[in-house]
This record gives C-alpha cells, structure tokens and sequence, in this order.
C-alpha cells in the first residue's frame, strides 16, 4: 500500500513577479514558467573608467570597483498550450498561449501610458502606480537563492503552431534581462522599489555566503596537500 510519501524534491519553477500591476490592484501579477529552461546564459560586466561618464578617465586604480558589476541574463521560456486545449481550458480554447505571451510583453510597455493604467492609476493608496513612461518594476526569479530586480532588454517570439483563428499554440520567447542593483533606484523609493532593493541585497548576500563556503573547502583542499 503506497503511503504518499517520497523523497523526491519539489521541483520549483522560475517566474517574473510584475510588482506594479494596476489592473490587479495590491495582488502582483506573477508570470511562472510552464517549464523551466535547460540553459540559461548569464553574463558579469565589471565597471571600466572609459565608459563611465563621471569618472576620471585614466586616473583610477586598476583595481577599482566602485559599484557592483553589472549583470545579465539570457533564456528561453517555452510555452504549450497542447495539455490544457485538451482539458478544455477555455483560455487555452480561446487564445491558445496569446495570453501568455501578451503578460510577458506588456512587461515592455510603459503602464502609466496604458489604457488600463489610466483607468486605475487613481486607486488611492491600493497600487503602487508606476510613474508616466516607466515600466514597471520586475522580480526574476529562479529559486530562493535567486530573487532579482530586472529590466527586460530583449524579446524575441517564436510562434511554432496556430489555432484555426491563428492565435499561437505553441511558442517560444526568449528573454534578455539586466539586473537592477540598489543603486539603480532614487530616493524617495516607492513601495516597489524598497522591496526590489531588498531582493537585491538579499540575493547578494546569499553569493557571499555561498563564496565562503567554497573558501572552507578551499581550505580543507589546502590542508589535504600537506605533508603532514
């Protein structure tokens, strides 16, 4: 008799959390990955004097950092709408995974410019209005040792299969992010940004711990070498 208990790990899947959705009042609109990417491309940039416009060109150590790098990611979301048009799903029916799409484009667009955004915009105190021509704050997140601010600097679609109303079935979006660091945002900080702030430093900490337990098993390496 099969007692429903397993070892085996839940698996957690990725996710944008929109932090700044007008139409969804004080509840964030939370983009989860149906799969998780295979692969994912990440890329450090450390500061160069050359291209920092207010520095001292030629006159800073070589050794100087004066803020973080700069961070990237690159990946792929795939999205199928196959399962739940065969469960009846009227969204899926409907749009096929249009929807989806449309959630992580408008990701893109300023809020405060949309529709929507002027028709809620004035809900005193419930939403964190995000101010005319920005796009909302973004969470990127992979895990619990992983919880970033970003903004989406690429998107590219692939629509692989179509509805007989020729909304995709089937696509792939490939996302660029750029990590938002807590310098990245100016006080006064709105209720969004303080939370995306924390997210940073957070996630930044957690490297660091994690970059001193790799300095304990350097050590013990260490030790494992000598003659003694």
């Amino acid at each position: 008799m099969a007692s429903g208990y397993t070892r085996s790990p839940k698996l957690l899947k990725g996710a944008l959390i929109e932090l700044s959705e007008p139409f969804l009042g004080p509840v964030p609109n939370i983009i989860i990955f149906q799969y998780n990417p295979q692969t994912m491309n990440r890329e450090l940039v450390p500061w160069s004097a050359e291209e920092w416009a207010g520095g001292r060109w030629g006159q800073e150590k070589p050794t100087a950092q004066p803020f973080d790098p700069g961070e990237r990611f690159t990946l792929t979301v795939e999205l199928d709408a196959t399962d739940a048009l065969e469960e009846g799903n009227p969204v899926a029916v409907l749009s096929g995974v249009a929807d989806r799409i449309a959630a992580l484009e408008m990701l893109l667009y300023p809020v405060g410019d949309s529709l929507l955004g002027e028709m809620f915009g004035s809900l005193g105190g419930l939403v964190d209005v995000v101010p005319r021509n920005s796009v909302p704050v973004v969470l990127f997140v992979w895990g619990p040792g992983r919880i970033l601010p970003v903004r989406l600097t690429s998107f590219t679609v692939e629509e692989q299969a179509f509805s007989p109303t020729l909304y995709p079935i089937r696509a792939a979006v490939t996302l660029g992010m750029q990590v938002l660091t807590d310098k990245s945002f100016k006080e006064p900080l709105s209720a969004s940004e303080q939370l995306a702030v924390a997210a940073y430093k957070f996630t930044r900490g957690q490297k660091e711990v994690l970059a001193r337990l790799n300095l304990a098993n350097s050590v013990e390496s260490i030790l494992g070498l000598l003659p003694f």
